[in-house]
């Protein structure tokens, strides 16, 4: 390369490009394999950044929401993932959650089940244990608030009925929906499943406060109480 020949991308290493090409392009520019090499920094022996990235998403049929349900071991299989780079990645991907999350304070009317699901399947569509989660609604279905209110094992949960109720009066509910997801994949609703419905059911009901619906939710579906005619 002469002195007068511009050092294009081309010219960089490869392992540098998505820095670079954010500060050209901006952020949205960059993929997703792109996003995770800044994280790491590097690559291994034979893979850069970018290429190594490439691997790790491939891994987890290249879902950011997979990837999220990774654990700092399972990271730690890939060549060149250390300790250090695999908290980076995971770091990165729950400030991410938890902007969603906070997406979730947009007030929002709910008028299906699809709505629910839509608005919690990144939540805990994907996890790899099981969450009990309730939105708190006011009297248009608006959606007020939002509460994780267990996270259990990859089989059960146990749901704290007094902080439920609490968070009811505090938040002025008039309904609540109740979502947890199956790790498994199921959509069937266990007995177990059945019987803390009624007994949120008929708790919420002294309070005047209505049980809309109950939702199982899995990485690519879900199963609606209320659709199914059995709250």
């Amino acid at each position: 390369m002469n002195g007068k020949e511009k050092f294009t991308i081309k010219n960089w290493d490869s392992q540098d490009r998505p820095r670079e090409k954010l500060l050209l392009k901006g952020k949205q520019s960059l993929s997703d394999a792109e996003l995770i090499a800044i994280l790491i920094g590097s690559g291994n022996k034979t893979d850069s950044a970018v290429a190594l990235s490439k691997k790790i998403l491939a891994s987890c049929q290249n879902k950011i929401n997979v990837l999220n349900a990774m654990s700092i071991h399972d990271l730690m299989k890939f060549n060149g993932i250390g300790e250090a780079k695999a908290i980076s990645i995971l770091t990165g991907l729950e400030l991410g959650r938890r902007m969603q999350l906070q997406g979730i304070d947009v007030k929002k009317s709910i008028t299906s089940s699809k709505e629910v699901f839509e608005l919690m399947q990144p939540i805990i569509g994907a996890l790899k244990h099981e969450e009990f989660w309730v939105l708190y609604l006011n009297n248009s279905n608006v959606v007020k608030e939002k509460l994780q209110l267990s996270k259990g094992g990859l089989t059960s949960t146990v749901v704290d009925l007094r902080l439920l109720l609490k968070k009811g009066i505090e938040y002025l509910a008039t309904g609540v929906i109740l979502c947890h997801n199956h790790p498994s994949g199921s959509l069937v609703a266990s007995t177990a499943d059945k019987k803390i419905t009624a007994k949120i059911i008929a708790a919420a009901a002294t309070l005047d406060i209505k049980v809309l619906d109950h939702l199982i939710l899995t990485e690519k579906s879900y199963f609606s109480f209320a659709d199914e005619g059995i709250l």
